[in-house]
């Protein structure tokens, strides 16, 4: 997993996108980025899928694709749902049965939120670092925010979205988006 963090990193540089949450699963894994183009995250999992497969392969002697499909992806408003949107990602450990505690698995971002762990891919959010005017608050805060449970229907509506590639946010945004782009947002 270090590999693919090494070139997440590099990508992200490459493509300028920014990374504020992760986790990296055994058979998925979930990215919360702000990209400034509007086709980086594409060229970035492009350039990230290559390389990793091109490395897995080597390392355990195959061949083939390693995913099942292109990536999914979900547009999020940032002001509803991005912190609760990167609970979700952080706490998928939890729910898996992996570990009980988000803070015991090392492949997330939840150590650099909850406690100040340095991360070479790491960008937070202006909405992390507005939970608190200093860095022992907000990670006070943050820890706090993880520990509240994630309602079950906010849960089903993040898996939706993003594996049907809508916009999670409020009707009013998703009819802003709709607007704007032309691009069918979500009917929930």
């Amino acid at each position: 997993m270090a590999a693919y963090v090494h070139w997440l990193g590099e990508a992200a540089e490459k493509y300028d996108v920014k990374v504020h949450g992760w986790v990296l699963m055994t058979n998925h894994v979930h990215l919360l980025m702000t990209p400034h183009t509007d086709r980086a995250i594409s060229r970035l999992m492009q350039s990230l899928g290559r390389r990793y497969v091109r490395y897995f392969n080597y390392k355990y002697a195959r061949t083939g694709t390693l995913f099942e499909d292109r990536f999914k992806s979900s547009i999020v408003q940032d002001t509803e749902y991005l912190l609760t949107c990167l609970r979700y990602i952080e706490l998928n450990p939890v729910r898996a049965g992996i570990v009980n505690d988000p803070g015991d698995y090392r492949w997330s971002s939840y150590r650099a939120h909850a406690f100040g762990v340095e991360a070479a891919i790491w960008v937070p959010h202006s909405l992390y670092l507005a939970l608190a005017d200093n860095e022992h608050q907000r990670q006070q805060l943050y820890r706090q925010l993880v520990s509240e449970k994630l309602d079950v229907d906010v849960i089903a509506k993040i898996r939706h979205c993003a594996n049907k590639g809508l916009v999670l946010g409020t009707e009013k945004f998703r009819n802003q988006f709709t607007t704007l782009t032309g691009d069918r947002a979500n009917n929930l």
